[in-house]
């Protein structure tokens, strides 16, 4: 597949890798529905088996809507791709905060964090500021937050609302701003192609999830740390995240590298993105909540969005940064 989809022209690359993704995502599509249609029961095992099939079919229908951004930054450029990541980064953190309680104390940093520093992120990547873009929220912004929360004069849970709020940032605008970062690194001998890396990145992730959760549901191992998944364990991890990692080297052909570097960036991209995973379900239970939009659909109108973009917004920022590192950016 690399030597393929390494000779084909742009356009033709875009035929081909809609034709690969289509017939994935359909058969995924159809077979999630097939799933859904069976009688798991109302004891704890079939409430189990809907919560994984609850899970797959998040990642699937994460998966189309990254597909529909890869072909709306195709086609429009890459602005228009940043106003729609934008847009995911606000309802994902409005979701984010809605779960987590705060303080009339907490309102001066919530308009901060959503009408400054969300659209501050965004403009340094438009303007291609990337050493000032890795930096500002964990270095300024962090900085700025707790000030302005002191001056509101209200010192309850100070530091867990703090550290609440900069964990929601951290995630949603710092970890998805860099996914259209991609978007404007110049990557040498890869020019006006820099949708396909986009497209490289949430396919592989998303493709280690989806097998992670298929072989979990096979296996039936005991889980890893069954006080936050029940399945989650390592055998299921390392096939995911190999096999991901094999089918990122088969698209190295719509990347600038080849097949083994490809693989090197598929293996750190799933890594972190279901490490994430992870530690964004243990958030949830702390919260001790089975969703991010399951309770409160109509209060942040982003019906569990987090939870489906969650490893994306932990595998862009390393996938982002190695990328840069590898071509001296």
């Amino acid at each position: 597949m690399y030597f393929y989809l390494k000779n084909l022209g742009p356009t033709q690359q875009i035929g081909a890798l809609f034709i690969i993704v289509f017939g994935l995502l359909l058969l995924s599509s159809i077979v999630a529905f097939v799933l859904s249609l069976r009688d798991y029961g109302d004891d704890e095992a079939g409430e189990r088996r809907r919560g994984e099939l609850k899970n797959l079919d998040g990642i699937i229908r994460t998966s189309w809507f990254m597909v529909f951004v890869f072909w709306i930054g195709w086609v429009s450029g890459p602005l228009i791709a940043l106003t729609l990541f934008g847009g995911v980064s606000f309802f994902a953190l409005r979701e984010f905060m809605t779960l987590s309680p705060t303080r009339r104390g907490d309102h001066r940093s919530l308009v901060l964090a959503f009408f400054v520093v969300l659209p501050l992120q965004y403009w340094l990547v438009a303007t291609e500021h990337f050493d000032m873009f890795a930096v500002f929220i964990p270095v300024y912004v962090f900085l700025a937050l707790p000030v302005a929360s002191a001056l509101a004069n209200d010192p309850q849970r100070f530091l867990e609302r703090n550290a609440k709020l900069q964990w929601g940032i951290m995630v949603c605008i710092y970890g998805m701003s860099h996914v259209p970062a991609l978007l404007m690194l110049k990557f040498p001998g890869y020019d006006h192609k820099n949708a396909f890396m986009v497209f490289f990145l949430v396919l592989v992730v998303q493709f280690c999830m989806a097998v992670q959760h298929l072989v979990s549901r096979k296996l039936k191992l005991p889980p890893a740390a069954p006080a936050i998944s029940q399945s989650f364990n390592w055998p299921s991890w390392w096939i995911g995240v190999f096999v991901a990692s094999l089918f990122g080297a088969l698209l190295a052909g719509i990347t600038p590298w080849v097949p083994g570097t490809a693989f090197a960036f598929s293996f750190i991209a799933c890594v972190a993105g279901s490490m994430g995973h992870f530690v964004m379900k243990a958030l949830k239970r702390d919260r001790g909540i089975p969703s991010w939009g399951g309770n409160v659909r109509a209060v942040t109108g982003a019906g569990g969005l987090l939870d489906r973009v969650d490893a994306l917004c932990f595998a862009a920022p390393v996938f982002f940064h190695s990328a840069r590192w590898y071509f001296d950016l």
